[in-house]
């Protein structure tokens, strides 16, 4: 598995979209904590679904990003997370992008597998992909100048995988003819995470 690991934007040249494998680009965050007005974006991971794993690592204050930022905002490339709702929303705080459109892993989870309340990427890729990975270093600190190795493997495993489980769930969502409801889901996610920003996570502002 070839880790890339960049300081501050994805290099010059490197066209992530035009070798995307169904046209989508799988992407997770590493953060200081899960409040972004507190704890600042210290990576970003990405995979076009090629084997291969790009770090941009951020230094606090410099966001910058302009190939990065260019990226995600394109219309035309799908953005592939698991629990995009917090990806979406801690980029949006720290890149200033609109990021879209998203498909969600997690989401497509529990429209589908509603046999279960397991709905963790550790959880998916074990029961539909028969694959196992380390939750290790989740809580390690993602700000430090030097990442470890241990912590790059691990930053590349969150988003190795989410082309082969969007697959499965796809699969899964038209055979319980519940795609348009993904969809629509997927939809508002940006909208949910501007929400999350403002002040409405707790209570939901769908909430009664």
């Amino acid at each position: 598995m070839p880790i890339d690991l960049h300081d501050g934007d994805l290099p010059d040249g490197l066209d992530l979209a035009a070798g995307a494998r169904d046209n989508c680009i799988a992407i997770d965050t590493e953060t200081m904590g899960l409040n972004p007005h507190r704890d600042r974006l210290c990576l970003v991971q990405l995979s076009a679904g090629d084997g291969a794993v790009h770090l941009v690592q951020f230094r606090q204050g410099q966001y910058a990003a302009p190939n990065l930022k260019r990226l995600l905002a394109d219309p035309a490339v799908t953005k592939l997370f698991h629990f995009a709702r917090f990806d979406v929303a801690v980029m949006k705080a720290y890149l200033g992008v609109d990021c879209r459109p998203v498909y969600c892993t997690k989401v497509a989870s529990k429209l589908v597998r509603t046999f279960t309340d397991r709905h963790g990427l550790k959880d998916l890729c074990k029961d539909l992909l028969g694959v196992e990975i380390s939750k290790q270093q989740q809580s390690s600190d993602w700000g430090a100048a030097e990442l470890t190795t241990d912590q790059m493997k691990y930053a590349a495993s969150d988003v190795l995988h989410l082309h082969d489980l969007k697959a499965k769930l796809d699969g899964m969502l038209a055979r319980e003819g519940r795609t348009h409801l993904a969809q629509a889901c997927f939809d508002f996610l940006p909208a949910r995470g501007e929400l999350d920003l403002g002040g409405w996570e707790t209570p939901d502002i769908l909430a009664h």
